[in-house]
C-alpha cells in the first residue's frame, strides 16, 4: 500500500514528532495552507547561513560566488521540475499572489485597453482575482467567469461560450484549494489559444502534488509557491513563456533588475533578473531547491497515487459521520483536499476540538469567499493531505469528528 511510504518519509519531518500538548501528538491535516519541511530543507538552508551567507550576482569573493551559484542551481533544478524550456522563463518571487500579481501589474497594464475582457472561474482564491478586480477599476475592463456545476467541476461549456467574447487572458487555478477540483488545463489552455488569449495558471496546489509540465500544457503563465511543496515560506515562483516575459516591463525598479541608470533613464536587465529587484530570498531559493530535489526523489507520480488512495480512504470514512456534508467532486476529479460542513455545528468550533485532540485542520472561508456564497455556506472544514498523510491520520480525524458530533448532542 501506498500508505507505506508515507509512514516510510515521516522521520524526515521533524515537527510530525511533536506533541502539541504533553500526550497529544500533532496530526497535520493543514497542508493545503503550507506543507512541512523536511530536515533536509532545513539543513541546507541553516548551512547557507553557516558557511555561505553573502549577497548574490555582486561580489568576486568566494562566499558570494558560492552563494550565487548556490541561488542559480536552484533556479535551475526549478525549472526542470516543471520543464520550462529556459531558466530564463522562471522568476523568484515571495509566493503565488506575488507571481499573479506580478502579471496583473506589468502584462496586464500594457497589453489591456477598456473593454477588455478576462476569464476567471468562480472557485478562484482570493490572490487570482483581488488583482485582476483592481486591473478592471483602473483599466475598465471585464472580468467574467466560468460557473461551477452542482457537481462540483467547471462548466466547459459556458467556457467555450465566454471564449466566444474573444477574451485577452484566462486565469484559473489547476486545483481548487476548497473543492480538490483538479481543473482539466491542457485543454482548457488549448481553448483559450484556439479564441486567441493568453493563459494564466495557479499553481499553487497542482505544483505540489501532481506532475506539472508547462511545456505539455503550453501554458503562457503558471505561479506557484514553495512553501506548500516542503519548502520555506517567503519565496514563489512566476513562469513565463520567454518571448512574454521580454516584451513586459519591470515589476519593481532598484538593485539587480538593471543593466544601466542614469539620472534620468534606465535600461533593464536581461531575464530573469529583470523582474528581481533588490536583495533576493537566498537561503530560502536554496531551500527550495532541495525540496523540489527531495520530491523528485519521491516522485510526483508517487505522491499523486499516495494522495487519490488517502482520499478516497477518507471520503469514505468521513461519509459515515451524520451530519457531514462534503463540498467537492468525485475521486477521479479529486486532489487531497476535503472540505466539509457539520450540520448546526460552526465550522471554527469544529476545528477548536479537533485541536483539542492534537488534529490541525482549517476552518473559514478559505480565501475562496465567493465560491462560499455560491453554496450559501459562510465556512467550511478542510481537512488536506500531502505525501506523508496516514491512513491512520485520517481514522483519528474521523474518531474526533465522531466525538464532536457527541459533544454536541
Amino acid at each position: 500500500m501506498m500508505d507505506n511510504i508515507a509512514v516510510n518519509l515521516r522521520a524526515d519531518f521533524p515537527i510530525l514528532n511533536r506533541e502539541v500538548r504533553p500526550g497529544v501528538p500533532l496530526v497535520y491535516l493543514d497542508s493545503t495552507a503550507t506543507s512541512q519541511k523536511p530536515w533536509q530543507v532545513i539543513q541546507a538552508m541553516d548551512q547557507y547561513y553557516q558557511k555561505n551567507n553573502a549577497n548574490i550576482h555582486r561580489g568576486v569573493h568566494t562566499l558570494a560566488e558560492e552563494a550565487t551559484a548556490q541561488y542559480e542551481e536552484a533556479r535551475q533544478k526549478i525549472a526542470s521540475f516543471i520543464n520550462a524550456a529556459s531558466t530564463n522563463e522562471v522568476i523568484f518571487t515571495r509566493n503565488t499572489t506575488e507571481s499573479i500579481n506580478l502579471v496583473a501589474y506589468t502584462w496586464g497594464r500594457q497589453a489591456l485597453q477598456p473593454g477588455d475582457i478576462i476569464i476567471l472561474t468562480e472557485m478562484e482564491h482570493h490572490s487570482n482575482l483581488v488583482p485582476w478586480q483592481i486591473l478592471a477599476a483602473e483599466k475598465g475592463l471585464r472580468l467574467e467567469f466560468i460557473p461551477v456545476t452542482d457537481d462540483y467541476l467547471l462548466d466547459l461549456e459556458e467556457y467555450q461560450r465566454l471564449l466566444a467574447l474573444k477574451p485577452k487572458l484566462v486565469a484559473f487555478t489547476q486545483m481548487s484549494n476548497v473543492l480538490g477540483t483538479i481543473n482539466p488545463a491542457k485543454e482548457m489552455i488549448r481553448m483559450a489559444h484556439d479564441a486567441g488569449a493568453l493563459t494564466l495558471i495557479d499553481g499553487a496546489q497542482s505544483v505540489p502534488h501532481f506532475p506539472v509540465d508547462v511545456q505539455d500544457l503550453k501554458a503562457d503563465f503558471l505561479a506557484f509557491s514553495a512553501h506548500k511543496m516542503c519548502g520555506p515560506t517567503g519565496i514563489g515562483i512566476l513562469y513565463g513563456k520567454e518571448n512574454l516575459l521580454e516584451n513586459m516591463p519591470p515589476f519593481l525598479g532598484g538593485g539587480d533588475m538593471i543593466r544601466k541608470v542614469m539620472l534620468r533613464s534606465f535600461s533593464p536587465n536581461d531575464l530573469p533578473h529583470k523582474f528581481e529587484a533588490g536583495t533576493p530570498a537566498i537561503a530560502e531559493a536554496i531551500g527550495f531547491g532541495v525540496a523540489v530535489d527531495y520530491l523528485k526523489s519521491v516522485g510526483m507520480e508517487v505522491v499523486a497515487a499516495h494522495e487519490r488512495e488517502i482520499t478516497a480512504y477518507a471520503l469514505d470514512r468521513l461519509s459515515e459521520i451524520p451530519g457531514l456534508e462534503i463540498f467537492g467532486p468525485a475521486i477521479e476529479h479529486k486532489g487531497g483536499v476535503v472540505s466539509f460542513t457539520l450540520r448546526g455545528i460552526h465550522p471554527h468550533d469544529v476545528a477548536q476540538l479537533l485541536d483539542r485532540e492534537g488534529i490541525a485542520v482549517r476552518a473559514g472561508h478559505h480565501c475562496a469567499m465567493p465560491l462560499h456564497q455560491k453554496f450559501n455556506i459562510p465556512a467550511t472544514t478542510r481537512a488536506s493531505f500531502y505525501l506523508y498523510t496516514t491512513l491512520d491520520e485520517v481514522d483519528q480525524l474521523a474518531r474526533g469528528l465522531e466525538n464532536v458530533v457527541r459533544i454536541f448532542g
